[in-house]
């Protein structure tokens, strides 16, 4: 898309705002000692710390499709008063600081919790888990699965939908082969920004989760302890996960201009 260019002055602020953003990461790959940080992001704790993060990431997606996808087609075909309400909590852990949500879902699935002591009574216990690991981050990032999908949902309309209706095909068959290939990218968008801030949660997954090596220790917290210690320690692992990160917002950002360009 070309057109006028912006006046001078937008162009500075512009760039001080790039500047903000990416001198930060710059300043890491500048202050990363290269001769060790093989050894370091190779360590028995580097590699535990990320591949548990990789795996709660991956089961928190799942978890986020499954109940994020119907979320959104509620929320995109109800507008009363109940709904907005209800889509209001759903968001909530957007803007909420997620040291909060970690003690509310300490208060819920805790071993004191409203839930967490029928739980406890029956056998279960959740907080301090890898369980409590995957639920903090699906507490975090299912709104960003949400507010995808939604998006899409309210974008496209109903006419797609009301025309399979009127041919005979049943609500069923309309959601799987109409509404769900209608908005397959932005369920791909949702996806991926779900697995990159559950990659990323701190928050909520110390409060709730703790801070155990190999069983709650992801690959934000190693960082934390590293960097209370020795911050340069924590500067090989940090800058891994600005690189998957970075990945992550290129490959969205891809996937969305082919869908412009092809639109």
């Amino acid at each position: 898309m070309s057109g006028l260019p912006a006046p001078w002055w937008v162009y500075l602020i512009a760039a001080v705002g790039v500047t903000v953003i990416v001198l930060p990461p710059l300043a890491l790959v500048l202050k990363t000692p290269w001769d060790t940080f093989i050894e370091q992001v190779t360590s028995q704790s580097s590699r535990d710390a990320l591949r548990l993060s990789l795996q709660t990431a991956a089961a928190t997606t799942v978890l986020c499709v499954l109940l994020g996808v119907p979320m959104a087609v509620v929320f995109s075909r109800h507008d009363g008063l109940l709904v907005r309400v209800i889509r209001s909590l759903v968001l909530l852990p957007l803007v909420l600081p997620p040291v909060v949500g970690g003690l509310a879902l300490l208060y819920t699935f805790g071993r004191l919790g409203i839930l967490g002591g029928p739980m406890r009574e029956a056998g279960i216990d959740i907080a301090f888990t890898t369980t409590a690991v995957i639920l903090a981050q699906t507490f975090v990032a299912l709104p960003f699965m949400v507010i995808s999908v939604e998006g899409a949902l309210r974008t496209a309309g109903t006419r797609y939908e009301d025309v399979a209706a009127t041919l005979g095909a049943s609500p069923t068959r309309v959601l799987w082969k109409v509404t769900v290939p209608l908005v397959a990218p932005s369920v791909l968008a949702g996806l991926v920004l779900s697995f990159a801030r559950a990659l990323g949660e701190f928050g909520a997954t110390i409060t709730f989760a703790g801070n155990a090596p190999g069983v709650t220790q992801t690959a934000p917290l190693a960082i934390y302890v590293a960097a209370i210690d020795d911050p340069q320690q924590a500067i090989p692992m940090s800058l891994l996960l600005v690189l998957i990160s970075l990945i992550v917002v290129v490959g969205v950002h891809s996937r969305r201009r082919r869908g412009v360009s092809r639109g």
